[in-house]
């Protein structure tokens, strides 16, 4: 089945069509990656995941599936796929991604030859091997922070007969034995930027990072390294996400209460939130709030200070507001909305992140222009 692996690849580098990645999408197989099984999704339940071991399928259909330009999940809930014995429930917390969403990061990294490049997120080891063979191993290093899926990437990167530095730990920390990087990626979603990776990385060197936040908006982070240690970039246009960084996902929610504190009218459609950039800016506005969805009423809650807000429609048209805490949700969110909207509701490549030794901010348009703090 050697043969009909490598006109796969080569089918599959056809199809993603980068001539930079050609070569290496060409020359490193996807199938050691995949381990021994993948989950697919039951169609019914998006929490239930059922295992698809290689043993149960032809090598035809598992070579077929390898070189599929899909996402492949391989570990659901802290279980890895070859270790399932039936349905498992929870959320994905490993996969293998989608070559093209791969290679649509490398290429925003603007990841080229003779760059030094620190990878946050090891995951199967497939994009870490990837950038193996274009810029060699002894250029790349990564982290992973689950131990279980680090011994799983490092054997199929071995497999593949490339020895890069692998490091099982916090990636939010960075690697400082092989600083500085010309080059970081983050292929998990992140809050915030780490201080640690602005330590890590070069004068003129750039982090690239997927930024996203409790309301599950995102936008996609290029940031460049200053001279005096700050870092600043424009969103990039690709809408592009990972799962997130496990030490910055949102506390658990306590039961929904709706309907209580002051009521006041909307100034905004609370569907406009459907919109991802509008979605991105409220979360701006209220960093620490969750959003929730009971019918057609939209929540937000902030757990830290127990502050919330709710809106439905009202019988006559518009909508009514209840807020309730130290922190007036509802009414930042308007604002901030209401701030994009005057701007004509651009895309978050409108929007640009400036990292400094003391804050953090997003701006709109400029680094002088309206902006909000990321949290601390």
């Amino acid at each position: 089945m050697s043969g009909m692996a490598a006109k796969l690849r080569l089918a599959l580098a056809d199809q993603v069509g980068s001539p930079g990645w050609h070569e290496a999408l060409e020359a490193v197989p996807r199938e050691p990656f995949l381990g021994e099984a993948v989950y697919r999704v039951d169609e019914t339940r998006a929490d239930q995941w059922s295992p698809v071991h290689r043993a149960e399928v032809t090598e035809e259909e598992w070579l077929t599936l390898a070189y599929t330009d899909a996402t492949w999940v391989t570990q659901v809930a802290g279980v890895l796929a070859e270790d399932a014995t039936g349905i498992v429930t929870g959320s994905p917390s490993s996969s293998s991604t989608f070559p093209s969403l791969v290679v649509l990061m490398l290429e925003a990294a603007q990841i080229s030859e003779g760059d030094r490049v620190l990878e946050i997120g090891t995951g199967t080891g497939y994009s870490t091997s990837l950038m193996c063979q274009r810029l060699g191993q002894e250029a790349v290093t990564s982290i992973e922070y689950d131990s279980k899926v680090a011994d799983r990437a490092r054997k199929a990167i071995a497999e593949v007969g490339y020895a890069p530095t692998l490091v099982v730990g916090d990636g939010l920390h960075g690697y400082d034995e092989n600083a500085e990087y010309d080059r970081l990626i983050a292929t998990c979603s992140v809050r915030t930027i780490p201080a640690a990776w602005m330590r890590q990385v070069r004068k003129g060197g750039t982090i690239t990072a997927p930024i996203w936040g409790w309301m599950s908006g995102v936008a996609f982070a290029h940031l460049t390294l200053a001279d005096e240690g700050s870092a600043s970039g424009h969103f990039l246009k690709e809408d592009l996400y990972f799962m997130t960084a496990r030490s910055h996902l949102p506390p658990p929610r306590p039961p929904l209460v709706t309907g209580t504190g002051d009521a006041s009218r909307s100034k905004i459609d609370p569907a406009i939130l459907e919109d991802e950039a509008a979605l991105f800016v409220a979360q701006l506005a209220a960093p620490a709030a969750q959003r929730s969805m009971v019918g057609d009423v939209t929540i937000l809650l902030d757990v830290g200070t127990g502050s919330r807000a709710d809106t439905k429609p009202n019988p006559d048209g518009g909508w009514t507001v209840h807020q309730h805490g130290p922190v007036r949700l509802w009414d930042a969110v308007e604002e901030a909305v209401l701030t994009w909207q005057d701007a004509g509701s651009p895309h978050q490549s409108a929007f640009g992140l400036t990292v400094t030794r003391d804050r953090q901010y997003v701006w709109l348009g400029e680094p002088n222009g309206r902006s909000w703090d990321l949290p601390a």
